[in-house]
């Protein structure tokens, strides 16, 4: 990487090395630190506040499996239902990047709620409040992994921090992966902030309420920097991704309410 014009030269290579006929990105690299840092990071919390550790691996396993499949699918049925229409086996290739932040978050949402089920000692909102931390340095690991695959492009602009992804053309343009990528971690140490203080004295919902509210709310902002990720919508006065948005900021904003006002501080159980 190299500065051009007074611009950022970005022309890195998706394929971080190979093994043999197997190639391995570093979309796929930064994908699978998001969940080694996730199992440590909810290991943590779950012994500061005395749960089973042995929790941890059925978990994660329920963590990943929301995650991809409900961020693919977002991203299929939310951006490029026309292509991956015409190209289905696509929809398996996730290596190649294409997974949709809100599809992530429905697909957590659902998987998580069947692992509570299971587990009455770990209510639902407990559960969602456990993963906030992780998820929010996930988000800003995987818009790495999109910067390093030269996607989910900015607009055309002339700031000096612009950069000119040479994969794609010599059009200066918003590192709009940056900006989530930066903004995502700095909302983890927040979050982390929050946590330490309130810890188990925390309300049921704060957490995750939190996490909602800012993360969707820097999407929401973003994407007016950001290049249409939608094969359609081009006329609409808000962006797929925006109207997206709104219902989990929304969902915020009520969890945080009912935390500080409804739901008494509960300690772990």
């Amino acid at each position: 990487m190299t500065s051009s014009l007074s611009y950022i030269y970005w022309n890195v290579r998706p394929e971080a090395f190979h093994l043999g006929p197997l190639t391995v990105r570093w979309y796929g690299i930064l994908f699978a630190l998001a969940f080694v840092f996730g199992y440590l990071i909810v290991s943590w919390e779950f012994r500061r506040e005395n749960k089973d550790l042995k929790d941890l691996d059925s978990l994660l396993i329920y963590m990943m499996v929301g995650t991809v499949i409900g961020a693919r699918l977002g991203h299929v049925l939310f951006y490029q239902p026309g292509y991956f229409l015409h190209h289905p086996v696509e929809i398996l290739e996730i290596w190649k990047g294409g997974l949709a932040s809100h599809g992530g978050a429905a697909g957590i949402l659902i998987a998580l709620y069947f692992y509570s089920r299971r587990r009455p000692d770990q209510p639902y909102l407990w559960v969602l409040d456990k993963v906030a931390l992780p998820t929010a340095l996930g988000g800003c690991l995987i818009r790495m992994g999109n910067l390093f695959n030269s996607e989910i492009l900015g607009h055309p602009a002339k700031v000096p921090w612009a950069f000119i992804f040479a994969r794609v053309d010599m059009v200066p343009r918003h590192p709009a992966q940056l900006y989530e990528s930066i903004g995502y971690l700095l909302i983890f140490f927040s979050l982390l902030l929050v946590y330490r203080r309130r810890g188990v004295k925390a309300p049921r919902g704060l957490m995750l309420g939190l996490f909602c509210v800012t993360v969707f709310t820097l999407r929401f902002l973003v994407e007016f920097v950001k290049q249409h990720q939608a094969d359609y919508g081009h006329s609409f006065p808000l962006k797929v991704g925006q109207w997206l948005s709104i219902p989990f900021i929304v969902f915020g904003v009520v969890l945080v309410v009912r935390a500080l006002f409804v739901e008494r501080p509960l300690r772990s159980r």
